[in-house]
């Protein structure tokens, strides 16, 4: 997990809130994972504006041997926020890579930000349509579109699916992992998708349907207009998941600056984790 916050990160830089104030809680820089099969070559599942700090402290993603060998072989994209593509750009001084992504999101790179034509000039990078069940680097792949929500640079309504969960399976393990880091809702088929996972990576933005009422700039609803599900409501589909099937660990990621459950000693946070859901930090590894 090479990062855990969602935009903008925590503490974050705009912010005098008491959370981002409180030196006692561990930093999170931006959210994304790296993956491997075999652990020498390695996937990244978005691109952070923190990449280049997130590669640096994750020792297996460091480069070599070789003088500019590096071990990371491509990038996969839930989606098109500047906070999981951006990364992309400090990635341009590779030999190039091949990134997966859903087409409205390609199409956005490609036309409203383009970072595909600018990278293009750097290396030999390949952009490929992410199918609903392919093998890439030794992994077996899903997808599952779980939101409409288009970046606000993105000019004209166009055809989604725009945010996208990923499923990973190990053939070699059996090991699955599921990635579903922005959640509009519980959608359609989600537990069908989580169904025999080891380990489900979720949507942890907001606590509650009220979190960012007291801003001047926000209402309560702007958790849904934001696409996120909030904690309080994901929680009630875990604990009837985890009835059925008690094999399955549970966490979350992509916790917004607001988000009480960033301090361990808050009621939110005792709450989640007497609900068996796991808050883990930047750095932590998953071996399935």
């Amino acid at each position: 997990m090479l990062g855990t916050a969602a935009g903008g990160g925590f503490p974050q830089w705009n912010c005098a809130c008491a959370t981002c104030a409180d030196p006692t809680l561990p930093p999170r820089t931006q959210d994304g994972l790296a993956i491997s099969a075999d652990g020498s070559n390695w996937y990244l599942v978005n691109a952070s504006p923190d990449i280049r700090t997130q590669i640096l402290a994750t020792p297996v993603l460091r480069a070599g041997p070789g003088l500019r060998e590096t071990p990371i072989r491509g990038v996969f994209l839930t989606d098109a926020e500047l906070d999981h593509t951006l990364g992309l750009m400090m990635l341009r001084e590779g030999a190039g890579l091949d990134v997966h992504a859903p087409p409205a999101v390609l199409a956005a790179l490609r036309d409203d930000f383009a970072v595909r034509p600018m990278v293009g000039r750097y290396g030999a990078w390949t952009w490929s349509t992410v199918n609903s069940d392919q093998y890439v680097g030794g992994l077996r792949v899903k997808v599952l579109a779980v939101s409409n929500k288009q970046p606000k640079y993105v000019t004209g309504a166009a055809a989604g699916p725009w945010v996208v969960a990923y499923r990973f399976e190990d053939p070699a393990t059996g090991g699955v992992l599921v990635y579903a880091p922005c959640l509009a809702s519980w959608p359609e088929g989600f537990d069908e998708f989580v169904d025999g996972a080891a380990y489900v990576l979720l949507d942890g933005t907001f606590y509650d349907g009220g979190e960012l009422a007291a801003k001047a700039d926000a209402t309560s609803k702007a958790q849904t207009v934001m696409g996120h599900l909030p904690i309080e409501a994901s929680l009630d589909h875990i604990r009837k998941l985890s009835a059925a099937q008690p094999g399955t660990a549970w966490s979350y990621t992509h916790l917004n600056n607001t988000n009480p459950a960033l301090n361990p000693a808050t009621v939110q946070y005792a709450g989640i984790r007497a609900a068996g859901v796991k808050v883990p930090p930047d750095g932590t590894a998953l071996e399935l």
